[in-house]
């Protein structure tokens, strides 16, 4: 039976009849025998073997070069070599896979930008194994929170007809050929389909008959912006609560950041110690930061008047009824609050339709959860449950209701204050491992011009 390396290293006594898999790191010859370094991806850590030439197998030795998965037998022994508490001596050695003088990922280091043109291999890499483990571990704690607090998983469509963001930079979906702009009712599904951007206005619906619930699912966005923060595919996570106000919503946000950086504190350590090592030496400090200091709240009027007094030289200005930029935020968290902020009720001509109206008539429930290091980490708001009033901001932001009759509805038939918010999994992982390009944080980015894997 084929036990994981992480299970070998924890052993707290010696073990004889071990079977380990993996892929060689490294090999070095001695006389008589070979030490020989080996991983198989659940931890960082790699078990050193040391194969006596006399072992059957031994003879393949030759071939145990880095890259090559390899299967071994023998008995777990305290180590003599500092830094390393056990070794395995080998009693079988088999050669399973040979890699040969082409392999890419050498015992050097290895730019990211190289990393990305081989996405099929950078995980067997230190950096890469670290940020999908920890990427794993991360989806597990997501369900965890939501399900220790009785939420209800809800798996939303990935093709739609509605645009939840009004944006308009959709992927359409299609079966026609030659002229894609034809009579859509001659189309696969009868009507104009695309690539969904949020799963929200479904979860909505099953909010207001199951009181909690929220996605985890993959959205699509066609935008074209190449930079380090945006991906054409990602994964959003996305609660919605029934009776719930813009407080109530916030207290959840917050909860969630805070618990995600606290999970990844006493559950990543040993990847978190090479994102901190390699990556940003200060991404267990600020998730330390987050985990420790109450969130301030604050008016997005009252924040762009903080920004306009700063007197900092900011790229872009600061300008009342425009979104705040990430440096904006940034300065807010890292500078003036020094802490995690909320910012909440933004203006009305900014946000999409679905947000519920102020008293004030120009601005609406929206928030926005800031984190040191990344700026904006989550957006959500309290929805709007008026009919007439949602009618009223699909006529402001030139929308048909005819495409939302079943979203309208809701509010029709028993409508309830509601709140929401969603936030990209790849951003919150670029916050918790100090990664700064998204496409470093999945498995297979999908950006502008690159979909090659």
């Amino acid at each position: 039976m084929r036990t994981l390396i992480r299970h070998v290293l924890a052993s707290t006594t010696p073990c004889e009849g071990v079977t380990v898999q993996g892929w060689v790191r490294t090999r070095r010859d001695a006389k008589g025998f070979s030490f020989v370094e080996i991983n198989d991806g659940s931890c960082l850590a790699c078990l050193q073997v040391v194969v006596d030439a006399s072992v059957p197998g031994a003879g393949q030795l030759h071939d145990f070069t880095t890259g090559a998965s390899v299967s071994v037998q023998g008995d777990l022994v305290a180590s003599p070599a500092a830094g390393q508490r056990w070794e395995l001596r080998a009693q079988r050695v088999e050669l399973v896979g040979k890699a040969d003088a082409s392999f890419p990922l050498q015992k050097k280091g290895h730019t990211l930008e190289f990393l990305r043109t081989i996405a099929h291999l950078r995980p067997r890499s230190n950096l890469f194994g670290a940020v999908f483990r920890t990427r794993s571990r991360l989806a597990h704690a997501v369900h965890q929170f939501f399900q220790e607090r009785d939420f209800i998983h809800v798996h939303t469509p990935i093709i739609t007809a509605s645009d939840c963001e009004g944006a308009g930079e959709m992927f359409r979906v299609t079966t026609l050929k030659g002229n894609v702009d034809g009579d859509p009712a001659t189309d696969f599904f009868g009507r104009r389909t695309y690539l969904t951007v949020s799963g929200q206005l479904e979860a909505e619906t099953f909010a207001c008959a199951l009181s909690n619930v929220y996605t985890f699912g993959p959205t699509f966005r066609a935008e074209n912006s190449n930079t380090a923060r945006h991906a054409a595919e990602f994964w959003m996570i996305e609660p919605e609560m029934a009776f719930c106000d813009l407080a109530g919503d916030m207290d959840l946000a917050e909860a969630f950041v805070q618990a995600m950086a606290r999970h990844t504190l006493e559950h990543c350590a040993e990847d978190l110690t090479l994102f901190e090592r390699f990556v940003d030496k200060e991404v267990r400090k600020r998730l330390a930061f987050v985990v420790e200091r109450p969130f301030q709240r604050v008016p997005y009027a009252e924040a762009v008047a903080i920004l306009q007094r700063s007197g900092k030289a900011f790229e872009f200005p600061v300008e009342p009824g425009a979104n705040l930029q990430s440096e904006h935020e940034r300065y807010l968290t890292e500078e003036h609050f020094k802490s995690p902020v909320t910012v909440f009720n933004y203006p009305r001509t900014i946000k999409p339709f679905y947000m519920r109206l102020n008293d004030d008539g120009a601005t609406v429930t929206a928030m926005d959860v800031l984190v040191p290091g990344i700026g904006e980490v989550i957006g959500g708001s309290q929805r709007e449950e008026r009919l007439e009033q949602l009618l009223d901001n699909m006529k402001f932001q030139k929308l048909d209701p005819k495409d939302y009759w079943w979203y309208l509805d809701l509010r029709r038939y028993g409508t309830v204050p509601h709140a929401g918010f969603g936030l990209g999994f790849e951003r919150l992982l670029m916050f918790l491992t100090g990664v700064g390009n998204i496409r470093d944080v999945i498995p297979f980015a999908r950006t502008p011009g690159s979909a090659e894997f």
